[in-house]
C-alpha cells in the first residue's frame, strides 16, 4: 500500500489531490502556506484537511518504520518464513503488526519458557493436535528429573498452550472486538480515602459502572484521574457476573475441534490464559483505546476553545489604562500608548482597608487625561466588580469605555522569561496589569506569550496526552496567526515566531534587524534579515503587514508571487494599483480567467479578487462593552430564578461555564443548551458569547451555580 492509499482511507478528497498536498508538504511548505496560496494544487483543501493529510502521513511513515524493525528483528532469530513476511508487509494496522511480532518479543522469563526447557513442548503440541484419547499415558513420556510426575507434565504442556493462545493473532482479533462492544468499567472506593475531603469531588464514581465504548470522555478522564489521586480502583472487564464466560466461549470456539481426552487440558489452558494473559492485555489496551479516543476529544475541545479565545474582538490600537483590580495590595494601574507600550504605572487603594476612593479617582482622572486614554481594561479577578463600580462613579471628561477581562495566565506570563525581556525594570505586578490592557488591545498578540495551558479554557488538559496536546495547541495558535496576518513593525517576537516558516531564530533576527535599522519599508527587506532565505521568504512573507509600505500589495494577503498579475490586472483597467485597492467598482470588472499562469490559477486569482476589494481585512469581529448585573457582586447574591447577563467563559464536552460577575462561574449543563436537543455544545455557544442565564441552583457551601440558557 502507498501512502496515498493509506491516506485516501481517512481522507474523502481526490488521491491527485492528496498526492500534491503530500509533495508540498515534503517540500517544506507550511499548511497554512498550502491552504492559502497552492489551492490550485490541492483542490481548495482547507487547513483542517491538510493537518489531517500531515497526521495521516506521519502515521503512515510510523507503520513502515515499526514493520522495517519488526522483520529485521524476526530475521535476526531465523525465524522469518515466507508467510509471514508476507503477512506483515501487507498490513498497515500498528496493532496487528504487534500481534505478529508478539511471539518474537524478547520478554522476561515465563511459565512456559521454563516447561520448554523441560522438554514439555512436544506434549504441548500433542494436546493441541486433539487426536489422542490416553493423554494422561503420553504425558507420562515427559517425566524427567525436573518433571516429577504426570501432573507436572501436564501443567507445563499446559503453560506453553497458555502462551500459545495468548499469541494466537485470531483470538486476540476476536477478544478485541468482544471488548470494544462489551468491556464495562467500574470503580470502587477505596474506603481509607472515602472521608477524604479531597475525595468528594469524585463521590459519584465511589461505585460506578458503565459500558466503556459509551462513556463520555469527560467521565473516562475524571475516573482515571480518582484512580491516579488514589481514591478509587478502576476495572475493565467483560461479562463480570459471569466471569468472562463469553470471552472463554469465543476462545474454545477457536481453539477446540473435537471433544476427547484432551479437551479437559484445553478448557484448563483456556481459562488460565485468558485469566492471567488475554485479559489483563486486552482491558488495558481497551481502556488505553478509549482513554486515547477521550484524549483526542478533550484536547479538541481544548484546541476550540483556545481558537475562540485567540481570535476574540480586539478593540484595536487605542491608548488603554488597566486594571489589575486588589484590595489590600492595591489596584495596580498602568497606562499604554496605541502600541500597547508602557507609559506609566502607579498603584491606588480605593477600596478597604485604605479606602482612599477620593485620592484614587483624582489619579484615575488625572491619568486618563493626561495619556489621552481612550478605555479602560479591568482584570476580572479578586476585587474586579468592586473596582469596577469605583471607576464607573468616576466623572470623565470625555466618554472612556469601561471591558472588563480575562486574567487567567496573567501571572503565568509576568513571571515568565518573556516578561522579563519585555520588562527588565518593573516587577510582575506591572507586569501583569500591561498582559491585561494588551488583552483588550489585541488578544492573539498577547495570548501567545502564554502556555495555553495556563489560560484555563480546557477540560482535564493534565490528564490527557500532553505531547499530542503541545501538538494540536501548537496547530491551532499558527493557524490563529496566519489567519488574522501580523504587523511586522509592532509584533513581538513571540507572535511572529509563529507566522508560516519563520520560527523562534528567525522571529529573533527580525526584531534585531527591526531595531538596528528601523520600521520595515516594503517586504523585500524581510531578504535581508539574517538566515531568512528564499524557503522562509516564499512561506512566511505574504503573512506578515506593512501598513504604510511604498507598495500598497505589502498591506493586503497578496503573496508578492501575484504583483505582476495584480499590475496587469490595473493596467488593462487603467488604473494604478493604489487606485484598484478596495475599489469595488473596478475589481467587478476583473475577469480572473485572463490571468491564469502556470503557478496560478483559478481558485488563487479569485481570492486575489476578494482581498483587492477588502484588504488586509481582520477576520476578528470588534470588541464590545459588556455590563454585569450591578446588584450581583458574591455568590451570596444569587437566588434561584434569577435573570442574569453573562459571558462564556469555558466550553467543555457535558455543558458550558458562563461568568455571571462574581468569583464563581455558573454551568449551564448540555441538557439546558437548547431544550437539550444538542450533542455538541459549540453548535449552540461561543467562547466570550454574551449571554442570558437563568439561575435554576445554588450551593453556597460546594459554591456551585447551576444555569440554565435563555439566549
Amino acid at each position: 500500500m502507498t501512502n496515498i492509499e493509506f491516506i485516501t482511507k481517512f481522507i474523502s478528497a481526490p488521491a491527485n489531490n492528496i498526492q500534491k498536498t503530500v509533495q508540498l508538504l515534503q517540500e517544506d511548505c507550511t499548511i497554512p502556506f498550502i491552504s492559502r496560496y497552492r489551492k490550485d494544487q490541492t483542490g481548495n483543501l482547507d487547513e483542517i484537511v491538510i493537518e489531517n493529510i500531515a497526521k495521516h502521513q506521519k502515521e503512515y511513515e510510523v507503520i513502515v518504520k515499526r514493520k522495517e524493525a519488526i522483520l529485521k528483528s524476526i530475521a535476526e532469530q531465523k525465524a522469518l518464513t515466507s508467510e509471514l513476511e508476507k503477512k506483515i508487509k501487507q498490513s498497515f494496522d500498528l496493532q496487528e503488526l504487534e500481534d505478529f511480532y508478539l511471539p518474537y518479543k524478547k520478554k522476561k522469563k515465563t511459565k512456559s519458557d521454563t516447561a520448554r526447557e523441560n522438554g514439555l513442548e512436544p506434549l504441548a503440541k500433542i494436546i493441541m493436535a486433539q487426536n489422542n484419547e490416553d493423554i494422561d499415558f503420553i504425558s507420562t513420556q515427559y517425566i524427567n528429573k525436573n518433571v516429577l510426575n504426570e501432573e507436572e507434565a501436564l501443567q507445563g504442556a499446559r503453560d506453553i498452550i497458555a502462551e500459545w493462545i495468548n499469541e494466537n493473532i485470531y483470538v486476540r482479533k476476536q477478544l478485541r472486538r468482544l471488548y470494544q462492544r462489551k468491556a464495562m468499567v467500574s470503580t470502587k472506593v477505596i474506603k481509607t480515602k472515602k472521608e477524604e475531603e479531597a475525595a468528594q469531588k469524585f463521590n459519584q464514581y465511589f461505585d460506578w459502572s458503565e459500558n466503556l465504548s459509551k462513556a463520555p470522555s469527560h467521565r473516562l478522564l475524571a475516573m482515571l484521574r480518582a484512580e491516579n489521586d488514589g481514591f478509587v480502583k478502576l476495572k475493565v472487564e467483560v461479562d463480570p457476573e459471569n466471569s468472562g464466560s463469553e470471552a472463554l466461549q469465543i476462545i474454545e470456539e477457536l481453539i477446540i475441534k473435537r471433544n476427547n481426552d484432551t479437551t479437559p487440558h484445553l478448557e484448563l489452558a483456556i481459562q488460565d490464559s485468558f485469566k492471567r494473559l488475554l485479559n489483563p492485555a486486552i482491558s488495558n489496551e481497551a481502556l488505553q483505546e478509549a482513554k486515547a479516543k477521550a484524549d483526542t476529544n478533550s484536547i479538541q475541545v481544548f484546541a476550540n476553545n483556545l481558537s475562540q479565545l485567540l481570535l476574540a474582538p480586539p478593540l484595536g490600537e487605542k491608548r488603554i489604562l488597566a486594571i489589575d483590580p486588589g484590595f489590600r495590595s492595591g489596584c495596580k494601574v498602568v497606562c499604554l500608548d496605541e502600541k500597547g507600550d508602557l507609559l506609566y504605572n502607579e498603584t491606588i487603594y480605593p477600596h478597604a482597608p485604605q479606602k482612599e476612593e477620593a485620592m484614587a479617582m483624582k489619579k484615575i482622572r488625572s491619568m486618563v487625561n493626561s495619556y489621552k486614554i481612550d478605555a479602560i481594561s479591568i482584570g476580572n479577578g479578586t476585587a474586579s466588580r468592586e473596582t469596577e463600580f469605583f471607576i464607573k462613579k468616576i466623572a470623565f471628561d470625555k466618554p472612556v469605555q469601561v471591558f472588563i477581562v480575562s486574567e487567567a495566565g496573567a501571572s503565568v506570563y509576568s513571571a515568565s522569561k518573556i516578561a522579563r525581556e519585555e520588562f527588565p525594570n518593573y516587577d510582575v505586578t506591572v507586569r501583569g496589569s500591561v498582559s491585561i490592557g494588551r488583552r483588550l488591545s489585541d488578544p492573539l498578540a498577547e495570548l501567545v506569550k502564554i502556555d495555553p495551558k495556563a489560560i484555563g479554557v480546557g477540560q482535564y488538559q493534565h490528564d490527557v496526552d500532553q505531547t499530542k496536546l503541545k501538538e494540536e495547541l501548537d496547530t491551532t495558535v499558527i493557524r490563529c496567526v496566519n489567519s488574522v496576518g501580523i504587523n511586522i513593525n509592532t509584533a513581538s517576537k513571540h507572535l511572529l515566531s509563529y507566522v508560516s516558516g519563520i520560527g523562534e531564530k528567525i522571529a529573533e533576527n527580525i526584531v534585531q534587524y527591526r531595531s538596528e535599522n528601523g520600521p520595515f519599508e516594503d517586504r523585500k527587506q524581510l531578504k535581508k534579515v539574517p538566515r531568512l532565505g528564499e524557503k522562509a521568504y516564499q512561506q512566511g512573507v505574504a503573512f506578515i503587514r506593512i501598513s504604510n509600505a511604498k507598495n500598497p500589495l505589502d498591506n493586503s494577503a497578496v503573496h508578492p508571487e501575484a504583483y505582476g498579475i495584480v499590475e496587469k490586472m490595473a493596467k488593462d483597467l487603467k488604473v494604478t494599483v493604489s487606485d484598484l485597492i478596495a475599489n469595488k467598482e473596478k475589481t467587478i470588472l476583473i475577469k480572473p480567467e485572463n490571468y491564469i499562469t502556470s503557478e496560478i490559477g483559478l481558485l488563487g486569482l479569485k481570492d486575489i479578487i476578494k482581498e483587492l476589494e477588502k484588504p488586509g481585512l481582520d477576520p476578528r469581529k470588534s470588541a464590545k462593552v459588556f455590563e454585569f448585573d450591578a446588584n450581583v457582586k458574591s455568590i451570596k447574591d444569587i437566588r434561584t430564578g434569577m435573570i442574569l447577563p453573562g459571558i462564556v467563559n469555558n466550553i467543555t464536552n457535558f455543558g458550558c461555564f458562563v461568568d455571571i460577575g462574581i468569583k464563581e462561574s455558573g454551568l449551564v449543563h448540555i441538557s439546558q443548551l437548547k431544550a437539550g436537543f444538542v450533542s455538541d455544545v459549540n453548535e449552540v455557544v461561543k467562547l466570550h458569547q454574551h449571554v442570558q442565564v437563568k439561575v435554576t441552583e445554588v450551593d453556597e457551601d460546594r459554591k456551585r451555580i447551576q444555569l440554565s440558557m435563555i439566549v
